[in-house]
């Protein structure tokens, strides 16, 4: 049988090749804003992708579960119909959505698995006070 020491050393081999694998295997996807996306979105037809950006005012629908997500120069829309959403999806907050980039009907669309909001901020409310 194998000496204490060694089969420390092999398992501890073991769990850090297991661990290596994992984060190589699942690495996450790089967050991109509206406007980086949208300079070249057919590279990324099809593919997951993660975005952030601020939603456009008056484009929540939740009849049809989307709204558009404007970065300075573009917009892209977001259906969030299967989507994890976190609570505050308001008008003008910033919003990191994950998800597939699809091309429907001339749009382009990211069909959003995951949404988060930003918090809102305790300095808006003191300038609002404050005006």
């Amino acid at each position: 049988m194998w000496a204490r020491r060694t089969r420390i050393l092999v398992l501890g081999a073991v769990l850090t090749v297991g661990l290596l694998a994992t984060v190589l295997l699942q690495s996450p996807v790089p967050t991109q804003t509206v406007d980086e996306l949208m300079t070249s979105p057919s590279e990324h037809l099809n593919q997951e992708v993660a975005i952030r950006g601020e939603v456009q005012d008056g484009t929540i629908d939740n009849d049809t579960m989307t709204f558009i997500l404007e970065g300075t120069d573009s917009t892209l829309k977001i259906r969030f119909t299967d989507a994890m959403v976190s609570n505050g999806l308001d008008d003008n907050r910033t919003v990191y959505a994950e998800g597939v980039l699809l091309f429907e009907d001339g749009v382009y669309v990211l069909e959003a698995d995951v949404i988060k909001t930003s918090c809102p901020s305790k300095y808006e409310e003191a300038a609002e006070a404050e005006v």
